[in-house]
């Protein structure tokens, strides 16, 4: 059995392949479709081409290797940047570069055996494109509002050419929105769920359209808690012996992007979602801050989420009162 493990940067691989014996061999390929054809010939001339392959988590900059080696046969593993790190902390490990780093990962792989990782549907990663550049473009719209509000201490110039990039980004995030929808309607794996969550009160389409874009299918998750972790939403207790108790925090080791997605609903919902209204309120009345008692909502709300995608039924606040 042989092991591979690839460290990512914008430009290149670093890959270094693993035996039983400890023995390592590395190479360097760049980050790009030739590169991927290179490293697949020299993995299969070393008679590794069903080897297990395990990088980070890398955005854009993984997404192609993991594919185009997914798609040669291989077994991908594509795992949290946060596992790696610790890794190398349990060994001790002093240097870093990234022919070490590609080192260290494939021993990870050896040694932990992260779960395979397989591509999403076309039609969930052209979702994903589409949520994704709405969130670069309202950040943008974002930077110009803030600008406008310094217009008095601004040329005119200047202020006529920030308010036309208003116009244009404004032009362009209504686009993206109506294409989003539209690209949901078209598949129906994507739009009967979408429908679901945005009956639960304080979760709007636009908001189901980024968590169905971010969210792995829900039968990836065994339970609710899988899907909180998965957020980065479950708390985190830091406690040692009677002396030390430090204040419990959601651990945002996940996606943040979904909390992201559920900032501004789980704001909403405190105050028009009748089940976290309540909650809410008793979370006030036990002396949590507001930041405390939004977290805890946006948590109630991904178990809104998955009980409507389990059930497949609308939410009922009646039934969610009763249990």
């Amino acid at each position: 059995m042989q092991w591979v493990g690839i460290d990512v940067s914008q430009a290149n691989l670093d890959v270094a392949l693993m035996a039983d014996s400890g023995a390592v061999q590395t190479t360097q390929v760049d980050n790009t479709l030739a590169g991927y054809a290179r490293l697949d010939g020299w993995l299969r001339k070393r008679g590794a081409a069903r080897s297990a392959v395990t990088l980070e988590a890398t955005g854009r900059y993984s997404a192609g290797v993991a594919q185009a080696l997914y798609a040669a046969g291989y077994t991908v593993s594509v795992v949290n940047p946060a596992r790696i790190k610790g890794y190398a902390t349990a060994q001790l490990r002093r240097n870093k570069t990234d022919k070490l780093d590609a080192r260290l990962i494939a021993d990870f792989c050896r040694t932990q055996q992260p779960q395979a990782w397989r591509p999403a549907p076309e039609h969930v990663t052209h979702l994903q494109a589409l949520v994704r550049h709405l969130a670069v473009l309202e950040t943008a719209k974002q930077a110009v509002d803030n600008r406008l509000r310094e217009r008095a201490a601004l040329p005119a110039l200047v202020v006529e050419q920030l308010q036309h990039q208003r116009d244009l980004l404004k032009d362009q995030i209504q686009q993206l929105k109506r294409a989003i929808q539209d690209h949901i309607d078209q598949h129906p794996d994507l739009k009967q769920p979408r429908d679901l969550m945005a009956s639960i009160p304080g979760i709007g389409r636009l908001t189901a359209a980024k968590l169905l874009a971010e969210c792995r299918p829900l039968t990836d998750f065994d339970d609710v808690r899988q899907l909180v972790a998965f957020a980065g939403l479950n708390p985190a207790h830091h406690q040692s012996g009677s002396s030390i108790r430090q204040k419990t925090v959601i651990s945002k080791t996940g996606n943040s992007a979904i909390r992201a997605a559920l900032y501004m609903p789980a704001v909403v919902a405190k105050r028009c979602n009748p089940i976290l209204r309540v909650f809410a309120q008793r979370l006030l009345a036990r002396g949590l801050c507001q930041m405390a008692v939004i977290a805890a909502v946006m948590r109630k709300l991904l178990h809104l989420v998955y009980g409507v995608l389990k059930s497949g039924k609308p939410f009922d606040p009646n039934f969610a009162l009763a249990h």
